[in-house]
């Protein structure tokens, strides 16, 4: 069986958004790569264009004692992280694996890190007017080198106004538990974002707290196709035991 059968995803396609549970589990393991369900969510999110995926880290005060981080760090923390969804090492081409080894590509254009970049900066203008970008440029100087460019040629053309900072990655997940109250919105690439979000889930005191919204590009119509979800996985560990929160999958709704 194919992970999302093409009735599924027509269904997708003209729905106003998609709400997504959680999904997975070690009986899909072995599974090949294709037909397990990231395949699916993957291609999913390719199919309906949904290139800015928000994820908000917010310390909840009554639920603060289940973060590792002090109280007096954590206290009014609320951190926006804009992740890019349909780039990077997760879709580049040529990817592949023989008897010499295997890899992968990275691979971002200038209209891709704009397009997700400028919902970052749109998202700043209402909050509190403070960007962070996150890169490996010093690293990945190709790649990593453009993103820094891109960003910010467009802060100075189109959003002056907006406080941008620009931070390696590895230093952003140490500041991240060191003083996540030093951030407001963050954009990134698609590998970082999955990880640093997962990172800012000790904001909020664990990641069954993190929902998302994935938005796509304006249609004819006027609209976005949207795809809602929360962050977790599906914890069959836990099934029946009557402890999951559901917390992630209500604010994602």
């Amino acid at each position: 069986k194919q992970p999302l059968p093409q009735r599924t995803l027509e269904g997708c396609l003209t729905s106003d958004a998609v709400l997504l549970g959680a999904v997975g589990g070690p009986q899909y393991d072995k599974l090949p790569a294709e037909l397990r369900p990231e395949a699916g969510i993957l291609a999913l999110r390719k199919a309906l264009g949904v290139f800015a995926n928000l994820r908000p880290a917010i310390a909840y005060e009554a639920i603060a004692d289940c973060s590792p981080i002090r109280p007096e760090i954590l206290r009014g923390a609320n951190v926006l992280i804009v992740r890019e969804l349909l780039g990077g090492l997760y879709f580049g081409q040529p990817r592949g694996r023989d008897e010499r080894g295997a890899y992968d590509t990275m691979r971002y254009s200038a209209q891709e890190i704009e397009r997700v970049a400028r919902a970052a900066f749109e998202l700043a203008r209402v909050r509190t007017g403070r960007l962070c970008s996150v890169d490996k440029a010093n690293v990945l100087v190709e790649t990593g080198g453009l993103w820094r460019k891109v960003v910010q040629q467009l802060h100075d053309r189109d959003y002056p106004d907006v406080e941008l900072s620009h931070m390696y990655v590895d230093n952003c997940a140490m500041q991240l538990v060191r003083n996540p109250r030093q951030f407001d919105v963050m954009v990134m690439e698609n590998l970082f974002g999955d990880i640093i979000s997962d990172c800012a889930a000790m904001v909020a005191g664990s990641l069954g707290m993190l929902p998302s919204a994935s938005i796509g590009p304006l249609r004819a119509d006027g609209r976005q196709h949207a795809l809602y979800e929360p962050i977790h996985g599906s914890a069959p560990d836990i099934a029946g035991r009557g402890i999951a929160n559901p917390l992630g999958a209500i604010l994602s709704f």
